[in-house]
């Protein structure tokens, strides 16, 4: 029996929103400094809608896209399409992770070993869909490798090690 192969495009929009929704709410407050006080309010608000929605919303479409390439045959298999997969499921897990970690205010230096993996991604995404011709991705893969290799010295910078 063949299985209909269905497009793609919901998973990678919800991603994409979720990746996007994070960096407006944090750069937003980092740039305008609006509200100007951080307050016990102020930062439960960021952490619900700066990390937890924007985190919750990669890990659906990752495995959404994992599950409709794996056990569904849902969608034709790519390689861009597992390296979304792979992206949206580890960058979701790592939103959770920040907010737990500043929510209890959790000692950040071991971030810089995590950063590693992250970094890693990066530049595997990045390769992968430029291969692939989708350029605009494979930039945003690019422009998010400097913000891991600056997490990797800030972070282990501070280790006493």
């Amino acid at each position: 029996m063949r299985m209909h192969v269905m497009n793609p495009l919901a998973p990678l929009a919800i991603g994409f929103l979720g990746l996007g929704t994070g960096y407006f709410i944090y750069g937003g407050r980092g740039f305008f400094l609006i509200p100007k006080k951080t307050t016990e309010k102020v930062a439960k608000v960021l952490l619900q809608w700066g990390m937890r929605m924007p985190g919750f919303m990669q890990f659906l479409a990752g495995t959404y896209l994992f599950l409709g390439l794996t056990v569904f045959n849902a969608f034709k298999s790519t390689p861009v399409l597992y390296m979304a997969a792979t992206a949206f499921t580890a960058y979701g897990v790592h939103w959770f992770a920040l907010g737990i970690n500043r929510y209890y205010s959790g000692d950040t230096t071991v971030d810089g070993y995590l950063a590693i993996a992250f970094l890693w991604i990066s530049i595997t995404g990045a390769l992968v869909l430029f291969k692939a011709g989708d350029v605009p991705v494979g930039i945003l893969f690019v422009l998010l490798a400097p913000a891991y290799i600056l997490d990797i010295s800030a972070s282990l910078k501070k280790s006493p090690f």
